[in-house]
């Protein structure tokens, strides 16, 4: 079922998801106003800019895109590494349109954990993913539309057409290639967008590490923690 029309239009994907080159895309669009990773930024730095305003408190930001989409669209990538719904988000789900990204999280995971050996198992992400999806649903009445990272990869034309079908805006072939670069808006993480800002379009990097959920006891441990969010929601993905 395609979603409710809305000007504000939600991706959330677990960190190394490919979510930030799904953002990308939308950057190359040039008809959306984008934002990257908002509500976390309000977790880490204590606020977040829409416009020329600032929130300091997930209700106050969701109230601000909410504005900021009545006259334009706007699109939100956000990753859920934090518990948005118990901190102030509870309305969340009821606001815009709400779409997921899924990937293995055997790649995820080994992923993440080189980029941060500091991680927690809950910062995965899928545990919360899964919880905001079955909220959305709840209060849609419909499944949210979920992306498999691998398709995109694999076949990203017939994936972002399906995707603008489901969000009712136009499919652009020409947003499917970029040039290479830094984007400022994803400046507050930048070290863990180099792939992206490399990248031309939607390709796999060659990637290998040392520690695996095959070989490393607290990585197997959180593969088995997130398995079955991955699972449900890729059932959906499969619908």
């Amino acid at each position: 079922m395609p979603a409710a029309r809305s000007g504000l239009l939600f991706l959330w994907g677990t960190p190394r998801s490919r979510s930030t080159a799904f953002l990308r895309m939308m950057l190359e669009r040039g008809d959306h106003e984008v934002y990257h990773e908002p509500f976390s930024s309000i977790v880490v730095q204590g606020h977040a800019t829409v416009g020329d305003a600032t929130a300091t408190s997930h209700a106050e930001l969701l109230k601000l895109l909410d504005e900021r989409a009545r006259d334009r669209r706007v699109f939100v990538k956000e990753t859920t590494e934090y518990d948005y719904l118990g901190n102030g988000g509870e309305d969340i789900p009821a606001t815009g349109s709400h779409t997921f990204i899924i990937r293995d999280p055997r790649s995820v995971i080994a992923s993440h954990y080189a980029m941060n050996p500091d991680m927690v198992c809950a910062e995965v992400g899928y545990g919360h993913q899964a919880e905001l999806a079955r909220r959305v649903r709840e209060v849609s009445g419909a499944t949210p539309h979920v992306v498999e990272a691998e398709t995109l990869i694999a076949a990203p034309a017939e994936v972002v057409r399906r995707y603008c079908e489901h969000a009712g805006i136009p499919f652009l072939a020409s947003a499917l290639s970029w040039q290479p670069g830094d984007h400022r808006v994803w400046s507050r993480t930048r070290p863990w967008h180099r792939d992206v800002a490399g990248s031309s379009g939607f390709t796999e990097p060659q990637r290998t590490y040392a520690d695996t959920v095959d070989n490393h006891p607290k990585l197997a441990e959180c593969y088995r923690c997130h398995l079955p969010h991955y699972e449900f929601l890729r059932g959906w993905a499969a619908r």
